[in-house]
Parts: C-alpha cells; structure tokens; sequence
C-alpha cells in the first residue's frame, strides 16, 4: 500500500510525530479520484529534520524522500513542522 511506503520512506527523516492519510474517499467524482483509493494523501509531520528550513525547503525535502511515490498520486497535502502541535 502506498501509504506504507511513504510511512517507511518518511521514517527516514526520524518524526517525533507521523500521520499518513488516505483522504482519496472524500474527493470521489473529483479529477484524479481512483476507486481503491491511493489517489489523494495528506501527511502530517514534526520532525528534527525541519528545524531552520522554510516551507518549501519542508516540502521538497518531503517530496524527495517520497520519491517515485509522489508521481504515482494525485494530489499530496503537507503539514509539517519541527515539533509536534500541543
């Protein structure tokens, strides 16, 4: 599953907090939607890792840890931060 595959590719980056969620049900009839799901992710992350990087320096570095996943998806939402929400 394609969620556990970012799971363990994310893990790389050694989150204090980690949410992959298939939000692909919630966009059915919307361009890109797959039955099966798998189409439509969002990732809510803190992590060490993103500590003096901007928001795009965040999102790139999501994005290539990710890898070939990302073109296999439609469409990615991103949500990180150094340290966890309280």
């Amino acid at each position: 599953m394609i969620a556990d595959q970012m799971t363990e590719r994310l893990a790389t980056l050694q989150p204090t907090a980690l949410q992959v969620l298939d939000e692909s049900e919630d966009h059915r009839g919307h361009s890109g939607f797959r039955d099966g799901g798998e189409s439509h992710f969002r990732i809510v992350m803190a992590s060490p890792a993103f500590a003096g990087l901007s928001r795009l320096q965040r999102h790139r570095l999501v994005h290539a840890t990710l890898g070939d996943i990302v073109p296999r998806i439609h469409a990615l939402a991103l949500e990180l931060s150094e340290s966890p929400a309280r």
